[in-house]
């Protein structure tokens, strides 16, 4: 029977980071490495064309849903391993493909800020984004945040439920309709720690990712009713 979410109250949100947390220690260097591979492959290729968009846009959201895995297995009381940064390769092409749909939205709303801001094309090569004011990249970063925000469940129902790309899009934006409190608590956690993570010259952000994954998994669990979380 297909999963269906419910509503929960806002400071779940707590709870879903102390929870993913708890994922987070059962291998904390393996999860920094997922998201240190992640990192590459979304900024080694920039200045390449096409190839460069390719991984940004294509290869490294799907290398991202390798945390995703690997929080399932440290819930599972596996260990997380390298190998899970494989796993949505593995996956039918159809789910892989949504992934990256859902990816490129997020992508395009963060394209289309820093187009009206500064007039700077995300979507090409070589761009001046690494020279962007500090309030520009704030904006472009709130500005995928929140355009995230309704496709937060569609890598789980994509790659954990096998949901087509139609019913995983249509049940993420569900969830998000009947949770806005909780997933406004998650992203304002979530932007917070981006920041934190780029006032390190993106160092924390191997800290960052992982907390944000583990977080956005038991978010899965507890909207959908697979394990209640309570602050």
């Amino acid at each position: 029977m297909p999963r269906e979410p419910r509503s929960v109250p806002a400071l779940h949100a707590l709870a879903w980071f102390a929870e993913g947390m708890r994922l987070w220690k059962r291998g904390p260097a393996t999860f920094a490495a997922l998201a240190f591979i992640t990192l590459v492959a979304s900024i080694a290729f920039e200045p390449v064309p096409i190839l460069g968009f390719v991984a940004s846009n294509v290869i490294a959201p799907l290398i991202a849903t390798g945390m995703l895995y690997a929080s399932l297995a440290a819930d599972r009381g596996d260990q997380p391993r390298l190998k899970h940064v494989i796993a949505p390769f593995t996956a039918p092409v159809n789910a892989q493909m949504t992934v990256v749909v859902a990816g490129l939205v997020t992508f395009s709303a963060e394209a289309f800020s820093a187009w009206q801001l500064t007039g700077a094309n995300l979507f090409l090569p070589a761009n001046d984004a690494a020279n962007l004011p500090l309030r520009v990249v704030v904006a472009i970063y709130v500005a995928g945040v929140i355009a995230s925000l309704p496709l937060t469940f569609v890598p789980f129902a994509a790659f954990f439920d096998g949901d087509g790309m139609r019913r995983a899009f249509a049940i993420s934006v569900r969830a998000f309709a009947r949770n806005v409190p909780p997933l406004a608590l998650y992203a304002a956690i979530s932007l917070g720690l981006l920041l934190l993570g780029l006032a390190t010259m993106g160092v924390g952000l191997v800290l960052v990712l992982p907390w944000m994954a583990a977080a956005s998994y038991v978010a899965w669990k507890d909207i959908f009713g697979l394990g209640a979380a309570t602050p």
